[in-house]
């Protein structure tokens, strides 16, 4: 029993130098956003701002841990919140999203180290793009979801050809960088099912649970971390 066990923590330990070699070399990085970059989800505290927190919660955990396709459950929530222009925007000036500790100094030290960072998000940019800013991250590098409004400014649903509204999405992008990009090699670093789904292509994978823990992306992720400094120091 002692020798199996011995031989299955050598193949762990195997597994995650494998993916810390990779993150080394790596010429880009992408992050997942919402429980990742920040510690929030974004959508989930939008629909708390607008009264409907506890049914948006709900499904924002099924889809997380993968229990339905990615846009089913954005479709869903989206219609229970159905959040105007003027909602967002108060929502933006009353609640800025907050930094996950230790990402703006990562972030730093990826572009010191030459890596390209983006940020590939299920979330939205009108609730991203201040996160990028604030991370020296151009707007370009962001690829996220596009809520739609009518003249009036009443929610007028999402944009269904942005890849990251659907299940898959994120790995679309990834592969959209490689081959139109041209990045060799690409770490993909999240915390919920549709990151775990990222590698392949992505090179590898690296779950984060500094915020939340997803007991799936726990145990499917060959190197898993809690804090951000594990990842400056295997640079």
């Amino acid at each position: 029993m002692s020798r199996m066990i011995r031989q299955f923590t050598l193949s762990q330990m195997a597994n995650i130098e494998e993916v810390k070699t990779i993150w080394r070399i790596a010429d880009a990085i992408t992050f997942d956003v919402d429980s990742t970059v920040i510690k929030d989800e974004g959508i989930d505290e939008l629909a708390k701002f607008c009264g409907k927190g506890k049914q948006v919660t709900e499904l924002t955990k099924q889809a997380m841990q993968g229990n339905m396709t990615f846009q089913q459950s954005l479709s869903v929530r989206l219609g229970i919140i159905r959040p105007s222009l003027s909602q967002i925007k108060e929502f933006i000036q009353v609640h800025p999203p907050q930094l996950t500790p230790g990402i703006k100094n990562l972030i730093k030290t990826l572009h010191l180290n030459k890596k390209e960072v983006f940020l590939v998000s299920g979330g939205f940019h009108c609730l991203i793009n201040s996160v990028a800013e604030q991370l020296d991250i151009p707007p370009e590098n962001v690829y996220a979801n596009r809520l739609k409004f009518y003249f009036t400014g009443d929610y007028a649903g999402f944009d269904e050809n942005e890849p990251t509204s659907k299940s898959g999405g994120k790995s679309e992008v990834i592969r959209y960088l490689k081959e139109e990009k041209g990045f060799k090699t690409i770490v993909h670093v999240g915390d919920g099912a549709t990151d775990l789904e990222a590698s392949p292509p992505a090179d590898a994978f690296i779950g984060f649970g500094g915020n939340v823990i997803r007991e799936t992306v726990k145990l499917n992720s060959k190197w898993f971390v809690t804090n951000f400094d594990e990842l400056i120091n295997n640079l």
